[in-house]
């Protein structure tokens, strides 16, 4: 990254904290940083995606493990709350993949219970190295549907095929955008050489306040060339908001208006100014909404950010 760009984006960092307060008294055609917008909803908080400008809200909705209930109608049900309160509170992005069990059926089955199909911002991924498009077609099928807004090579598991794959598919328009995953922390550098290399729409990387190693390059390299960036493993698959589960909140935490330590972490996340949209999961209803309401009100400036972080750093 050259020496502009660098400014350009330590510059953004400093613009997140100031959309914030400017949200908060309802000022919505005020345009700041690239990428952030209040959305259509009152208050709720929407990330622009760089290679089309269109507006997503700024936190979504994560399926591993949660969604992976079987057949088992009242865990089904209870997803489907989950989506509906989701929903209610201004979400649109759901994620999920076949690494994840049943977790698509699920979702299939909740949307159309719903009736839904028209208001989700659908995420999915190829993750064989064998034959990508029977599983993208076994995918559609669990979803009951005929494209997605999003498809994504998981892990980089057969990275050349299905790259070209979900590229031949976004020409015929089953599918409007193209990305890469990683999660934990793993093959980072393999993600940065195709970053360079080819017109990804996502990206999707494990980041939270403890795990910041994507803030080295990855994060400003995804700036410096348009490419939307997907959250996962927000709060370490749980783990750390179980952590901090009792200890009070910091005394700063009042100015953003937070009621969890859980809207902390995703307020620290979407102030990035490459961050476009972190997928929490949940099986609660509540705690769905709850998220949903780290995408409104007031976002920490950089100095706050590395508050956040140095508090929960020694909590946990």
């Amino acid at each position: 990254m050259s020496d502009i760009d660098r400014r350009r984006f330590l510059q953004a960092t400093t613009a997140f904290g100031a959309f914030g307060a400017v949200a908060s008294l309802g000022l919505n055609k005020t345009a700041l940083a690239q990428g952030l917008r209040a959305g259509d909803l009152p208050d709720i908080l929407r990330k622009a995606i760089p290679s089309t400008g269109e507006e997503i809200p700024a936190v979504g909705l994560g399926s591993w493990i949660t969604f992976n209930v079987g057949n088992d109608m009242a865990l089904r049900d209870q997803c489907a709350d989950v989506i509906s309160a989701f929903f209610a509170a201004g979400g649109r992005m759901i994620d999920s993949s076949p690494m994840y069990g049943s977790a698509q059926e699920v979702i299939g089955y909740c949307l159309d219970k719903l009736g839904a199909h028209d208001q989700v911002f659908s995420t999915d991924k190829v993750w064989t190295s064998g034959d990508g498009m029977a599983q993208l077609d076994q995918t559609l099928a669990r979803w009951n549907t005929q494209k997605f807004d999003l498809l994504q090579v998981h892990n980089l598991v057969g990275i050349t095929d299905n790259l070209q794959l979900l590229y031949r598919l976004k020409d015929k328009g089953l599918v409007r955008y193209v990305g890469v995953t990683t999660s934990h922390g793993r093959r980072t550098e393999d993600l940065i050489a195709v970053m360079k290399n080819e017109r990804l729409d996502f990206v999707q990387v494990t980041y939270n306040p403890i795990d910041r190693k994507v803030e080295e390059y990855l994060l400003p390299l995804a700036y410096d060339r348009g490419i939307a960036v997907i959250v996962n493993r927000p709060f370490r698959g749980g783990s750390l908001v179980q952590r901090l589960e009792g200890e009070p909140l910091p005394e700063f935490a009042a100015e953003l208006k937070v009621e969890s330590w859980a809207q902390l972490i995703l307020k620290y996340l979407i102030a990035h100014p490459s961050v476009t949209c972190p997928i929490p999961a949940t099986t609660n209803p509540g705690h769905a909404a709850e998220n949903m309401r780290a995408a409104t009100g007031v976002l920490p400036d950089e100095k706050m950010r590395e508050q956040i972080a140095a508090v929960i750093g020694v909590l946990v």
